[in-house]
């Protein structure tokens, strides 16, 4: 179609580099073959991250791996930004000099 699109993300691997890795390397292909990414971007955003997990706890299971990532992800679709995250990564926003706030970060204290 003719709408522009960009993906970012950052992940930090937590006792090692394989989950974080795995995560960079698999996730934008699944966003970007989920079948709502065009109707609903943010439905695959969430959809991709609960699958890449499941990919890769699969891998670690059959190959005895035991790291993990947190993530964050940016699609900005047209003049839209969708933000996803999982974990204790954050976003930050600046608009204008000023930050804006997009998410309240995961705490261990937050249900």
């Amino acid at each position: 179609d003719d709408v522009d699109r960009a993906y970012f993300a950052v992940f930090d691997g937590h006792g090692g580099v394989d989950a974080a890795n795995y995560s960079a390397t698999h996730l934008h292909v699944n966003v970007g073959l989920h079948e709502d990414i065009v109707k609903n971007p943010a439905e695959a955003l969430k959809c991709s991250f609960q699958k890449t997990d499941e990919m890769f706890l699969f891998k670690a299971k059959r190959e005895k791996l035991r790291s993990g990532t947190t993530g964050v992800s940016a699609l900005i679709v047209g003049n839209k930004l969708h933000i996803a995250w999982l974990g204790d990564s954050q976003v930050m926003l600046v608009q204008q000099g000023k930050a804006v706030t997009l998410m309240e970060p995961h705490k261990p204290e937050r249900e």
